[in-house]
């Protein structure tokens, strides 16, 4: 792939990557936290804040990967399998931008975790 492209689709993917954690930041909850709140809105909440801290978790697990895919683009290994050196075809690399592996060595390393 042209570094140009690469560099390309990794700034758009950390973008997006970076408005969707801005967007789980927590907010000021006083009021729904009353103390005669009903037990409902609680749990509804708790239910809320779980489920963001676990998106929140992926998301910095994905920009992790965005920063990997960035330092193989500068040392020239970008697009190019870290298991296998083969190389990622772009299609798949216009799709998963952070690629490390190329669909075949993807399916078989999740497939063993």
């Amino acid at each position: 792939m042209e570094e140009g492209r690469a560099r390309e689709i990794l700034a758009r993917e950390r973008s997006r990557i970076e408005a969707a954690l801005a967007e789980l930041r927590p907010v000021d909850t006083e009021e729904l936290s009353d103390l005669d709140q009903h037990p409902a809105d609680t749990g509804t909440e708790l239910f809320e804040q779980e489920r963001d801290e676990g998106l929140a978790d992926r998301l910095r697990e994905e920009l992790a990967a965005v920063d990997r895919a960035e330092r193989r683009l500068e040392d020239g290994s970008y697009g190019i399998s870290v298991e296998s050196g083969e190389p990622i075809p772009d299609a798949r690399l216009e799709i998963v931008p952070t690629a490390e592996r190329t669909a075949e060595e993807q399916s078989r390393f999740e497939a063993s975790r």
